[in-house]
């Protein structure tokens, strides 16, 4: 325990945080030849409280210091793909000693037709793309395709992607987890929805934010800013289409109430009042420092 003696007392320096920090999602795939891509990838998540991510234990509080200076990074959400490429995979977010895994891009077509690797893996495309891989304890695997006219399904935090087996129809982005360290349950971190085939229905995406598959005549939707989530793969008719954008990621961090946070240049944050014996900051962008007093 950190502290300052004095001949009469001891004043305690240290205190536990609880945080969620979750990265940017992956970008869905780019659709062409008439082959719907896979949904990117969740953001990989990291929680203290309620649930983490990838049906893992909850993290472990950390213990830090007043008037010391923690790294914060919020990751963006990964571009999408256009054509036959796969979407990017999204950027990592940190809080001091904790790294959660952007998530993972969704696959394009013909030779890109795999989903990348991330905290959340990204959906395949066309018949027999593989889904990206998952990070432990972060999130969950991509769907696999067995179909060929339509993409699977990005990994969530709290599920694995739809595998594509239904002729024409995008397959549901993994569903998110969800936690109560804002004071309510808020889920996030949802994989992006599979690409469709012509005039078939896109895949749902996955709940917390997870971006709709493309569907002819409609462009895929992007994963929600903040949220951690994949976008949807895209579309293919005649034709090149783009996939959604990953959505951006979030650090959420709890202590206790008699503690207030400082924000540093580059870092984009607000503190709550108050409530239930704790404030909470929410950090939506940037990368810098944060301190308390």
């Amino acid at each position: 325990m950190l502290g300052i003696m004095s001949s009469s007392t001891f004043v305690s320096t240290a205190f536990d945080v609880d945080y969620l920090v979750i990265a940017g999602g992956g970008g869905g795939g780019g659709g062409a030849n008439f082959e719907g891509s896979g949904g990117g990838g969740a953001g990989g998540l990291r929680s203290t409280v309620t649930a983490t991510g990838g049906g893992g234990s909850l993290e472990t509080v950390l213990s830090l210091a007043v008037s010391t200076n923690y790294t914060v990074t919020i990751g963006g959400g990964g571009a999408a793909g256009f054509s036959t490429a796969q979407g990017s995979n999204g950027v990592d977010s940190v809080f001091s000693t904790i790294t959660s895994t952007g998530g993972g891009g969704g696959a394009g077509t013909v030779a890109n037709k795999n989903g990348l690797s991330g905290g959340s893996g990204g959906g395949g495309s066309e018949n027999g793309g593989t889904g990206g891989a998952r990070t432990a304890n972060q999130g969950f695997v991509g769907g696999d395709s067995t179909n060929n006219t339509h993409g699977a399904g990005g990994g969530g935090a709290g599920a694995a992607g739809a595998a594509a087996n239904t002729a024409g129809v995008g397959s549901a982005g993994g569903n998110g987890v969800a936690t109560s360290i804002t004071g309510s349950s808020v889920t996030y971190a949802g994989g992006g929805g599979g690409g469709s085939f012509t005039g078939n229905p896109g895949g749902a995406g996955g709940s917390g934010g997870g971006g709709i598959g493309g569907v002819s005549g409609a462009g895929a939707g992007a994963g929600s800013t903040n949220t951690g989530s994949g976008g949807g793969g895209a579309c293919a008719v005649s034709g090149s289409f783009t996939g959604g954008a990953g959505g951006s990621g979030v650090v959420i961090l709890r202590y206790v109430d008699t503690k207030t946070i400082s924000f540093g240049a580059g870092v984009t944050g607000t503190e709550s009042g108050a409530s239930g014996g704790y404030k909470r900051a929410t950090i939506t962008a940037g990368t810098g420092n944060v301190s308390w007093t």
